[in-house]
Formats: C-alpha cells, sequence, structure tokens
C-alpha cells in the first residue's frame, strides 16, 4: 500500500478516537481496545519477522490491557498501570524469544521491534486519559485536530523533503488555531502539541517511504494506527504539565 494509503487509514483510526471520546467512555474504549489489537497483529508483518502470531498476541494484549485500565482506574491515576503493561509485554517478547532458542533467525530485529510495538500499542490509553482529564475533552480536541492536519498533509504525493515540514508547520498552526475557536487553551501549548504531534506522524510516514518495501493490508493498518496511539499520550502529559 503507498503512503497516502496508509494515511488514510491513520485517519479513520483518529476518527475512531474521536467519535468515542464524544460518545462514550465504553465506546472509547472499544476503540483503544482494536486499534491497539489492529497494532498488535500488523506489527510483525511490518517488521516482516518470524513467529508473527505470537508476537501479535504478546505486541496487542498490553495495549489493550493498558486502554482497559486508564478507563476504569481512579482519577487522577489514569496512565499509573500503563509503564506496569510495557514493561509486562516487553518481558514476555524476551521470554517468548528466549523460548525460541538460539540460532533463531532475525531474534535481534524482533526483540527491538516488537518491545517498540508494545511501547507504541500502549501509549494509545493517553487518548483515554486525555478524555477522563478534569472531565474535559479540550485538549483531546486539539490533539486530534493537529493530527488530523499532519495526516491530511501525508496524503500529498509530493516529495518527503517537502511534505515532512509543511506537515510539522500545519500542525503546529492547526494546534493554536483548533484552541483558540474549541477552547480555552493557550497559544503556546496548543502550538507544541501542534508541532509534536506533526513530528511524530510525518516521521511514520518517512519510516514507511524508507522501507521501500510494498506492504500488506495487515503492516499498513498497523504502521498508520500506531502512530496515532502513540500521540494521545503526548497530547495527555502536555495537557497535565502545561496547563493544568
Amino acid at each position: 500500500m503507498k503512503p497516502w494509503q496508509i494515511g488514510t487509514i491513520g485517519l479513520v483510526g483518529l476518527a475512531a478516537i474521536v467519535v468515542g471520546a464524544y460518545s462514550s467512555p465504553v465506546v472509547l474504549l472499544i476503540a483503544a481496545v482494536v486499534l491497539a489489537l489492529a497494532v498488535g497483529v500488523g506489527w510483525p508483518h511490518f517488521l516482516g519477522i518470524p513467529a508473527r502470531k505470537t508476537l501479535a498476541v504478546l505486541i496487542g494484549l498490553p495495549g489493550a490491557g493498558s486502554a482497559v485500565a486508564a478507563t476504569y482506574v481512579p482519577a487522577p491515576a489514569f496512565l499509573d498501570w500503563t509503564p506496569a503493561f510495557i514493561a509486562a509485554g516487553v518481558v514476555a517478547v524476551f521470554v517468548m524469544q528466549l523460548i525460541r532458542g538460539t540460532g533463531q533467525a532475525q531474534r535481534l530485529e524482533s526483540v527491538l521491534g516488537s518491545c517498540a510495538g508494545v511501547l507504541l500499542g500502549c501509549l494509545g490509553a493517553g487518548w483515554i486519559a486525555a478524555s477522563r482529564f478534569n472531565g474535559v475533552r479540550e485538549m483531546l480536541l486539539v490533539a486530534a485536530i493537529s493530527a488530523a492536519v499532519a495526516l491530511l498533509t501525508g496524503l500529498l504525493r509530493w516529495p518527503d523533503r517537502v511534505v515532512a515540514p509543511l506537515g510539522i508547520v500545519l500542525a503546529g498552526l492547526a494546534g493554536p488555531l483548533a484552541g483558540l475557536i474549541f477552547s480555552d487553551i493557550a497559544v503556546i501549548p496548543a502550538a507544541l502539541v501542534g508541532v509534536v504531534i506533526g513530528s511524530v506522524l510525518v516521521s511514520f510516514r518517512r519510516l514507511v517511504i524508507l522501507r521501500g518495501e510494498a506492504l500488506n493490508v495487515a503492516a499498513a493498518i498497523s504502521v498508520a494506527i500506531a502512530p496515532v496511539l502513540a500521540v494521545g499520550s503526548l497530547a495527555y502529559f502536555i495537557d497535565k504539565i502545561l496547563i493544568y
């Protein structure tokens, strides 16, 4: 699949999160769990590593568990369980590689890449934390709009040397604009959210381009959803540090 198609998948995942946030906690949880499992299933395909079914479980379940914990733990400890799920996923990946035994192909790539997948999947709980934080969803909306602008910029079939800086700049401008229109968030925190989110999303676009190989559907869905999940935690922590 081509980069613009992957960006479209990312937009669909982002829309699912926003719809869930403005519907009910249960709908948001279902969306977060489904997206985390989708990352788990497709990430081994994106990496091109063996033992894909087992690694899909080990990558997807920690992300789903982190989302469940972020939904039901008492405030303000929304992400207190997230490090535990990340650690459990990383340990499980190492144990699985030990069980595979010595001499197996791509063991180092499997360990490092799978641990990265666990981290990205678990960070999706940040969207739930952002939705629950202070009982308002202002930062979530600002982050979602910035992410949507960055993803839409990534759909342009222009050279990456043009699209990458353009996506960062436009996301950085979209954050303050969304903050002024839809919330009372100050310009600087909103701009910071936009720049950070834009940087993450265009970096993943570059990653897909550098890979240089055609991706199957599972891999494309995973690499499209993973950065969308990750920026949720970035928005939450910026909201908590600079605004609260």
